[in-house]
C-alpha cells in the first residue's frame, strides 16, 4: 500500500514549529491534509534534501516561516498542485512573486497575532522613556552616584500625557488602545482616516509636524510604502520637544536612524528601538553605549502567547480551506506594496 500524498507542507524549523502550533493546532493541519486528500509533512524549509520532487508534486498548502525563499518559478515548477501559501508571520512580501499571484495561488498570513504583542512592548518602552529608567538603569550600571543616577531628567506619568501614533495600523490601534485606557492624549497621525473615524479610536487626528511638537512620545506605526522613507527625518526628530522621546516597533524604514542617533547621542530626545538599519545590530553600533536609548533585538513579537496565536490563525486558514470557506487573512497583490 503506497503512502497517502503529501498535500500540505510546513517548512517551519522544528523549534520554531513547536513555539508556534499547540498540539491540538498540529493535529488540526493534520485533519486539514486528510480532507484535502493525503498527508501532513513538515520539513525545516522547501530546500530540504528529505523533500524530493516526487513530494512536493502534490502539495496544495505550504506553511512558511521567516526566510522562505521567493516563490519564483523555478520553485512553482516543483509546486504544479500548489494553491495556497500561509505565512506564520506578517509581511509576506519577501516571498510572494507577480508569478505565483499569477498562478492564482491564495496567500494568507497571520499577523493579526502579532498586534498585540508588539503593542505591549510599545507601551513598555512608552512608559520607560516617560520614567526615564534606561537613563536611570544605565547611570547605575555605568556607574554614576545615586544623586546623579536620579538627575536623568524630568519624569511623567502617562496619565494626561500627549502621545503621538503614526499610523492606525493593526499594532497601531492596539499600542493606541492601551495608552488611552492608561489615560493618556493619543494624536493620531494617519492620512487614511478623518477627524471622525480618528474620534472613533479615541484620538485627535493631526498633521504629522503640529502631532511632532505636542507629544511628549512619539510612537512609530506606520506602513513602509516609498513615501514613509525616512519619515521621521532630521527635520521631523528637530520639531519634537526637548525631553521627549522616540518609540520604534515598526520599522527601521520609518526613521533616519543616523538622524535619531544624533539627537539621543546629544541627550536633547530619548529613543527605545527593537527594529534597525543592520540586524543583527552591529557590536559596534554608536546606540549600544548610549544612556538615554532602550535597545530590544527585534523580539516584540515574541511572546509565547503570540506566536501560540500565529500557529492557531494559520491553522484556522488552513482548516477553511480544506473546507471551501474563504480565508480571512487573506493577502491580494495590492497590499503588498504596504509590506515591509
Amino acid at each position: 500500500m503506497s503512502a497517502a500524498p503529501v498535500v500540505v507542507v510546513a517548512a517551519v524549523p522544528a523549534p520554531l514549529f513547536a513555539e508556534l502550533f499547540s498540539r491540538d493546532d498540529e493535529q488540526r493541519l493534520h485533519a486539514a491534509a486528510r480532507a484535502l486528500g493525503g498527508a501532513f509533512a513538515r520539513v525545516d524549509a522547501l530546500d530540504d534534501a528529505r523533500l524530493d520532487a516526487a513530494r512536493l508534486d502534490d502539495a496544495r498548502v505550504v506553511l512558511t516561516s521567516w526566510g522562505a525563499p521567493p516563490f519564483d518559478e523555478a520553485l512553482l515548477a516543483r509546486l504544479p498542485s500548489l494553491q495556497v501559501v500561509a505565512h506564520i508571520g506578517a509581511s509576506v512580501k519577501a516571498f510572494a512573486t507577480d508569478a505565483l499571484f499569477d498562478r492564482g495561488v491564495v496567500v494568507t498570513q497571520a499577523g493579526a497575532a502579532m498586534a498585540r504583542p508588539v503593542a505591549e512592548v510599545a507601551l513598555a518602552f512608552t512608559m520607560a522613556l516617560l520614567h526615564r529608567i534606561p537613563s536611570m538603569h544605565n547611570a547605575l550600571r555605568d556607574p554614576a552616584s545615586w544623586d546623579d543616577a536620579g538627575a536623568a531628567g524630568p519624569q511623567h506619568e502617562i496619565l494626561g500625557a500627549p502621545i503621538a501614533v503614526i499610523g492606525a495600523s493593526r499594532t497601531g490601534r492596539a499600542y493606541l488602545e492601551l495608552v488611552r485606557l492608561l489615560g493618556a492624549e493619543p494624536l493620531l497621525v494617519d492620512p487614511t482616516l478623518d477627524a471622525a473615524q480618528a474620534a472613533v479610536l479615541g484620538a485627535e487626528l493631526l498633521p504629522l509636524d503640529e502631532a511632532l511638537r505636542r507629544a511628549r512620545i512619539v510612537a512609530v506605526h506606520a506602513p513602509t510604502l516609498p513615501e514613509t522613507r525616512h519619515l521621521i527625518g532630521r527635520r521631523e526628530l528637530a520639531l519634537m520637544p526637548d525631553g521627549a522621546g522616540l518609540v520604534n516597533t515598526a520599522r527601521s524604514w520609518l526613521v533616519d536612524e543616523a538622524a535619531l542617533l544624533d539627537e539621543v547621542r546629544s541627550g536633547r530626545l530619548s529613543a527605545a528601538i527593537d527594529v534597525f538599519d543592520e540586524e543583527p545590530l552591529p557590536a559596534t553600533s554608536p546606540f549600544r553605549g548610549l544612556p538615554h536609548v532602550l535597545l530590544t533585538p527585534h523580539r516584540a513579537a515574541g511572546t509565547v502567547e503570540g506566536r501560540l496565536r500565529q500557529g492557531r490563525i494559520v491553522a484556522d486558514e488552513i482548516t477553511a480551506f480544506a473546507e471551501g470557506r474563504p480565508l480571512v487573512e487573506a493577502v491580494d497583490r495590492a497590499r503588498l506594496a504596504s509590506m515591509a
